[in-house]
């Protein structure tokens, strides 16, 4: 089992995404923005992050670099999960440190098939 941060704005998508995660059989924690996900990130030392980009304060895209830059975080992958669907979104998602960058709306198999491979 693994200890996961979701960082989403939306309630209703941050309790879709915890259901898919608990349901995988992992710990779900949680912050409302970018600002809130890095902070909790760097107290709970969570085993892997799922990032919105949206989202107000600290954007996703900023919040991803501040994990993989710092030291003490650097080591936890991020993926990012996001309405953002272009190619050019996703290319830098990765330049800011992402593992895997997956698009809203996503299967619940899609998620937890990034999920596993990002794991592994």
């Amino acid at each position: 089992m693994a200890r996961i941060l979701i960082v989403d704005d939306s309630p209703s998508q941050l309790m879709g995404i915890r259901r898919i995660v608990e349901k995988l059989g992992h710990e779900a924690i949680t912050a409302e923005d970018g600002a809130a996900g890095v902070d909790v990130c760097k107290r709970e030392l969570p085993d892997l992050v799922l990032m919105d980009v949206v989202m107000p304060n600290l954007n996703g895209f900023q919040a991803t670099r501040a994990i993989s830059k710092d030291p003490a975080t650097q080591h936890i992958p991020v993926i990012l999960v996001t309405t953002k669907d272009q190619d050019t979104d996703r290319v830098w998602g990765m330049r800011q440190g992402a593992k895997a960058y997956i698009t809203k709306p996503f299967s619940e198999s899609d998620l937890a098939d990034v999920i596993t491979q990002v794991m592994v």
